[in-house]
């Protein structure tokens, strides 16, 4: 199918997300209109920021109520759009039955519309390598799209079956319709600046980040692997880029990475070095774990060590320089204190400035 027209008006799943509000936000940049969908428009608090945006005032963002649950949510929506980025996260993963449901729902939105080009499907990378079994990264370590864990396999897990399912419904009904297409988008490990003070208790990653600055880094949580980053506004990016090129076909998938992997521990301690003048005090990274745990995660972390996630085919189809890895870190740290208002731990003599 044709990719969405230059300045053509997208429906946005999810906007008030961290990766969904730099959808939009990208979006307006680059001259598109934009129709947000968030489950509660008079929620503020988490709504507030995209009505904050330039866009809004003109009336080339317009923000929705949408419950992905009911039958016919976006149908008023999704009418007179020419592509869609489905971005919502769902209230129950793993469970096939509701995940079948909310894919139907926004399909045949879709199909009522008469009007979407392109739909573009958030995945993950969790969609593409399975944790469960490390057997299989050492003997395949390059991971790239045409990986699936499997989806039969119950130590995989829920999160990861219901992304690969959902990828899976939309490029079947996509050709099934045959007037529509759906290209995945699998993103590795989202960094960089939260818009909403909302988005710092989500994540994981700005999470973590988050926890870190309250001083309360423990690498024994996701510290078995490192972070395959992305900065969130090169995902946005490569979410526009897969509804804007000539060069995907329905059912594709691609990883949004930037080839940046860095442990947990580098992280905290990265923090104090690109941010000086904060006076953060780095916490104890000191893992409280027994010999046995401990030889689990040197063990994991030597498996990761060796493998080689790929994001040749994103950089094939979209022209996107990604960003450099210091800026992601600064910027989500700087913006977690002063959009997510948190108080870091800092050493003595150094406050935040108000």
């Amino acid at each position: 199918m044709a990719p969405i027209p230059k300045g053509g008006r997208v429906a946005v799943t999810g906007a008030a997300g961290f990766i969904g509000g730099w959808v939009v936000r990208n979006l307006l940049d680059k001259g598109y209109r934009v129709r947000a969908c968030v489950r509660d428009q008079d929620d503020h608090a988490r709504s507030g920021f995209l009505m904050a945006m330039p866009g809004y005032a003109s009336g080339r963002l317009t923000v929705h109520s949408a419950d992905l649950n009911k039958p016919g949510c976006f149908d008023e929506i999704f009418k007179g759009c020419h592509g869609v980025a489905h971005l919502s996260h769902i209230n129950k993963y793993g469970d096939v039955d509701y995940v079948k449901m909310v894919c139907d729902h926004i399909i045949s939105s879709v199909n009522n519309a008469g009007s979407v080009n392109r739909v573009v499907v958030t995945s993950s990378v969790a969609a593409v390598v399975s944790e469960s079994n490390f057997d299989e990264m050492i003997k395949r370590p390059v991971i790239y799209e045409d990986r699936y864990p499997d989806s039969d396999n119950p130590r995989v897990s829920g999160y990861s079956r219901s992304k690969q399912q959902a990828e899976h419904s939309f490029a079947e009904a996509a050709e099934q319709d045959g007037s529509w297409d759906a290209i995945t988008c699998c993103p590795a490990d989202n960094v960089g600046p939260i818009q909403s003070a909302h988005q710092g208790d989500a994540g994981p990653w700005q999470g973590l980040m988050k926890k870190m600055l309250l001083g309360e880094c423990n690498p024994a949580v996701h510290g078995y692997r490192p972070w395959h980053t992305v900065d969130v506004r090169d995902t946005a990016d490569c979410h526009i880029g897969l509804l804007d090129s000539v060069n995907v076909t329905n059912g594709e998938r691609y990883i949004a990475y930037s080839t940046d992997k860095i442990d947990i521990e580098e992280v905290c301690a990265r923090i104090d070095r690109l941010l000086p003048e904060l006076g953060y005090a780095t916490p104890d990274l000191t893992q409280n774990l027994g010999e046995k745990d401990l030889q689990r995660s040197r063990e994991r972390r030597a498996v990761y060590a060796g493998t080689d996630l790929r994001n040749d085919r994103m950089r094939s189809v979209v022209p996107i320089a990604f960003r450099d890895l210091n800026d992601s870190l600064r910027d989500m740290a700087e913006s977690l204190i002063s959009v997510g208002e948190v108080v870091p731990a800092l050493r003595h003599g150094f406050k935040v400035r108000k």
